[in-house]
């Protein structure tokens, strides 16, 4: 994850007064998407869970990657 300004190429998603952008193509391959913050023993951070990490596609935690 990242800051960044949005592009034509870009999904922008506004959910609870947050904004999420993502590349349309991927969007429409990983579809829903899911965004947690999590705490734990390891730390904390940004859990993402798509249809692509049930598909074995990667691990679903930009903090574990």
């Amino acid at each position: 994850m990242a800051l960044d300004e949005p592009k034509d190429t870009d999904e922008v998603i506004q959910d609870n007064g947050l904004t999420f952008l993502i590349d349309k193509s991927l969007y429409e391959e990983v579809r829903p998407i899911t965004v947690d913050f999590i705490t734990g023993a390891m730390g904390s951070g940004f859990k993402l869970t798509s249809s692509l990490v049930a598909a074995g596609g990667g691990c679903g935690s930009c903090t574990a990657c």
